[in-house]
């Protein structure tokens, strides 16, 4: 189904990005350094341009911002006065040289939505999520902030020409909010970066070969590092049944008393090569409203690698791994002690799963196929023709 939706929107509008220029206005969260805005809408620019969508990006927290993020727990509160005051001038000032504006979120995170309403000033717009960021206002704590912002990015999706979504979890939030257009577009990778590496032979040939230490990888930031926190004790259990190393990339220094691990700082020029390295790729989360609207980019691309992976059962972590084929699931009654030494023990099972989950990433979670119906969609929202999609 999915294949023939791509080949119908081709069809329908391959001629007219081939001969017209759509210039979209791309407001991203962040920079490169920035997973969701590198990955969301970032790394399509050079795609898009090949299939006639001229993109240009406007990040609102650059590198130092999203330094201070994780160094401190905020962000600079001159420096964000000043990105909050460089958008709202791209915007207004820039905006009307754009056919389409592309909105990672929201305008600007906690300003109320009339006034972003008033700096898009009836533009025509896209919106695109791949977490719950809603959640962020309507589970607040604090009562007036719920009143004040709750329906905030419901509004927004209710009046977006088109809302484009992670997972099925952000999609049905949209519709639900009365979205007249909404379209799931998943997390990809650039497949190709990562299948042009023999992973398997990066693994086997390091030193000891088949009878080295095994490694499990975690890839993530100082704010989701959480998650892995939560399984020190499995951690600390396994590691008295079987040798292995922990390697944490992005996440800060972390210890865990009797395990083995490796903190290694994230670099976008080494992650493919780090990652390849390993055995193992696990994705723990916890089983809240806001780990539902996650879209599983750390499982993707260890399976990119053709590592194995191990991941919660919540969430598009179910469409992404078919359970004792492409990877393992832990439910809330399962261990991941358990799963974990499964895979530590059976050099044949995960090559076998590390197998299945590139074939899977090839065909489903490939940059190259995605930014055909990406060009498509937007070219579509720009041209009010939607209904033809």
């Amino acid at each position: 189904m999915y294949r023939l939706s791509c080949i119908q929107l081709d069809l329908r509008f391959i001629s007219s990005t081939i001969n017209t220029i759509i210039k979209v206005l791309a407001l991203t969260r962040f920079d490169r350094n920035g997973a969701s805005s590198r990955m969301r809408t970032i790394q399509y620019q050079p795609l898009l341009r090949n299939l006639g969508i001229d993109l240009t990006i406007q990040s609102f927290i650059d590198k130092d911002g999203l330094a201070s993020r994780y160094l401190s727990g905020r962000y600079s509160i001159r420096k964000l006065a000043s990105r909050i005051l460089t958008r709202v001038k791209t915007v207004v000032m820039d905006r009307p040289a754009y056919d389409l504006v592309w909105i990672e979120k929201e305008v600007i995170p906690w300003l109320p939505y009339l006034a972003e309403k008033a700096i898009l000033c009836g533009a025509s717009y896209v919106l695109d999520y791949d977490d719950a960021t809603f959640h962020n206002y309507d589970l607040h704590p604090r009562t007036w902030i719920r009143g004040l912002y709750g329906r905030k990015l419901d509004t927004l999706m209710a009046n977006a020409t088109l809302v484009v979504a992670g997972n099925s979890y952000l999609a049905d939030r949209a519709r639900n909010a009365s979205a007249g257009w909404v379209e799931i577009v998943p997390t990809v990778v650039d497949y190709a970066h990562y299948a042009n590496r023999n992973r398997q032979s990066i693994r086997s040939n390091s030193p000891g070969g088949a009878f080295r230490r095994k490694t499990i990888v975690w890839i993530g930031t100082p704010y989701t590092v959480k998650y892995l926190l939560d399984l020190k004790e499995d951690f600390q259990r396994l590691s008295t049944r079987i040798a292995f190393t922990l390697r944490v990339i992005g996440g800060g220094r972390v210890e865990m008393p009797g395990v083995d691990i490796e903190c290694l700082e994230w670099k976008e020029s080494n992650e493919v090569e780090r990652l390849s390295e390993c055995d193992i790729g696990i994705m723990p989360l916890r089983n809240t409203p806001w780990e539902k609207g996650k879209c599983g980019y750390k499982l993707i691309q260890y399976m990119a690698c053709s590592l194995p992976v191990v991941a919660s059962a919540i969430g598009v972590n179910l469409e992404i791994v078919r359970h004792g084929e492409n990877g393992l699931l832990v439910g809330d009654e399962d261990s991941w002690v358990e799963q974990l030494e499964r895979l530590l023990r059976d050099d044949d099972l995960r090559r076998e799963m590390g197998h299945l989950g590139q074939k899977s990433v090839e065909e489903k979670y490939s940059l190259e196929r995605m930014s055909r119906r990406l060009a498509n969609l937007l070219t579509a929202a720009a041209s009010g023709n939607h209904k033809k999609v």
